[in-house]
């Protein structure tokens, strides 16, 4: 056939050409050598870093004519019939496509038959994730206890939509995404042995494009190496992949520092005129002044760079910006980012928060001259300060007398239970209709819920009823404030008394009291009793007036206020 994409004529051949992921060949390859190959394993991570191939390897290595070995010898007819596609006892199969029950059937019955050319036979099922839940129910029994002969694979971007049960019957590797220096020795390799001229920092741009992923970088690679003339170029990477130049970040960043907001909108001008995405290009401003955060803080994780090459100028900024300033413009940018997903018009989002950033540090900055003030007028109030308490100056009696009505109204704003209606609750309490309430306490809650008075229902959290009679209930409320709130609410009070007489049979009155009164109240109540032997009650000693009126009207009618 005709020509072929760098990442297909240089995929992988041996556990050795796996880039980044020697965490996974180490286990393999002992494995192999000791003979302990699994009859099920999981590959999952990103695209791009070597699922597949590893499969393919892994599935060369069990049958290779030379086994056990750590690295196929890809000489013999099995390795090179497996590599070319010729040998039918390894199936690759496309989950993505092939996601029924019926595909899985059919493995299921194939399965049993033993392989015909090589030793082992291998499925691998790329992308499995996208199997139907009959479909993983049908590879289920099959995928636990498979032919000795037998080895799947299964390869996934997305573990987390793989059922339990298919995971546990697995050994599960996982694939992280490749770092920038791999990527780019493995890109220096293939374009030194394929002749191609290339610029170092031309690497290091679609290294940090590809975002982990060396297919994505090879793609990136072969288009760069189309679009170039002798050599690959940093203008050539910027084009191809989209980002903008180091020299453009840091004369943004300059113009943002020094506050001049034509400068910045001029730049942004020039790249969007150059074609660049305006996504792409917040992006690389947000992770240009994280690699700045990390210089100033951990100069030592260059590696870790994304999308910064240290260079003097990228020096004598990042000397000079703040790191608190820092932090403001990566999280100006990162709401500007989020804003962008959902415009037609993301230019404009864009010159906005260029605007605003350059106005920040102005607005936010403070001068070390300001600063020494400041420290002035704390250290004279800190004197004055020491002044008084060495001269024990008192508040003079006007001021007290002005600050007690004051603290008088301040004491009026917090709630008063009412004593007389708590204790005339107290006299005809009884224990039976006390746990009548308590025991549907939850109800009453529920009920307050179903007649859409759910905010009025929290104020209940904390309460409960602690005594109750066939006229009325105390209910201690944890919180002064929401004693208060509910007895104010006439709607609320009529809402309780309407639902106790759906519950009880009876229309009772509530009569709320706070915590911290509750049991001051109690006791002035049991104080006041006098002890009588021939009655089981408690009686309190009244006020004459209270009694009188007692007598006229009885206790139904009656009413006491303080």
């Amino acid at each position: 056939m005709g020509y072929q994409a760098l990442y297909r004529v240089w995929r992988p051949q041996q556990f050795l050409d796996v880039v980044g992921q020697e965490h996974v060949t180490k286990t393999l390859q002992n494995a192999l050598m000791q003979q302990k190959v699994s009859h099920a394993y999981l590959f999952s991570g990103p695209r791009g870093t070597g699922k597949t191939s590893a499969a393919k390897i892994l599935a060369k290595a069990v049958n290779c004519e030379k086994s056990p070995i750590s690295e196929p010898c890809n000489e013999c007819a099995a390795c090179t019939g497996i590599t070319d596609g010729s040998i039918p006892d390894v199936i690759e199969i496309d989950a993505a496509s092939n996601n029924g029950v019926e595909e899985i059937r059919d493995i299921r019955d194939k399965v049993k038959y033993a392989p015909n050319a090589v030793k082992f036979k291998v499925y691998i099922v790329d992308e499995v994730h996208m199997l139907s839940q009959g479909a993983f129910n049908a590879l289920l029994k099959t995928l636990e206890e498979p032919p000795k002969h037998v080895i799947f694979i299964l390869a996934t971007t997305e573990p987390h939509k793989i059922p339990l049960t298919i995971i546990s019957r697995c050994q599960r590797f996982d694939f992280k995404r490749i770092g920038p220096q791999d990527i780019v020795g493995r890109m220096t390799q293939i374009a030194s042995e394929t002749g191609v001229a290339f610029n170092e920092q031309a690497m290091h741009i679609i290294a940090r494009a590809a975002e982990g992923g060396m297919r994505d970088a090879l793609s990136l690679l072969d288009q760069a190496i189309s679009f170039s003339e002798d050599e690959v170029t940093v203008e050539d990477a910027l084009t191809v992949t989209g980002s903008v130049s180091q020299a453009f970040l840091s004369r943004l960043a300059k113009a943002i520092y020094e506050k001049d907001v034509t400068n910045a909108l001029l730049t942004l001008e020039e790249l969007l005129a150059m074609g660049k995405d305006p996504a792409r290009f917040i992006e690389d401003m947000i992770f240009f002044y994280r690699d700045m955060l990390l210089y100033q803080t951990a100069p030592s994780m260059a590696d870790s760079f994304e999308r910064v090459l240290i260079d003097p100028e990228f020096k004598e900024l990042a000397e000079v910006v703040p790191t608190d300033y820092i932090y403001s413009i990566i999280e100006n940018f990162n709401k500007t980012q989020q804003e962008m997903k959902w415009t037609n018009t993301p230019r404009i989002f864009l010159e906005v928060a260029l605007v605003k950033l350059c106005h920040l540090e102005q607005s936010s900055s403070i001068s070390d001259g300001q600063i020494e003030s400041m420290k002035q007028k704390i250290a004279e109030l800190e004197r004055l300060l020491q002044e008084i308490k060495e001269k024990g100056v008192t508040v003079n009696s006007e001021e007290k007398t002005a600050a007690q009505p004051k603290a008088q109204r301040m004491s009026k704003k917090s709630y008063k239970a009412p004593t007389g209606k708590i204790n005339q609750v107290l006299r005809q309490a009884t224990k039976q209709d006390l746990h009548t309430i308590k025991g549907r306490w939850g109800e009453v809650i529920e009920q307050l819920g179903q007649q859409n008075l759910k905010s009025l229902a929290a104020l209940l959290n904390g309460a409960e009823p602690v005594a109750a009679s066939t006229a009325a209930f105390v209910l201690k409320f944890k919180y002064d404030i929401h004693c208060q709130m509910a007895m104010e609410n006439a709607k609320f009070i009529e809402a309780m008394a309407t639902i106790m007489q759906r519950i009880t049979g009876h229309r009772l009155e509530m009569v709320g009291v706070p915590e911290n009164q509750w049991q001051q109240t109690r006791e002035e109540f049991l104080a006041t009793q006098s002890t009588d032997a021939s009655d089981e009650g408690v009686q309190q000693e009244e006020d004459p007036f209270i009694a009188e009126a007692r007598k006229l009207v009885g206790d139904e009618l009656l009413e006491i206020k303080e």
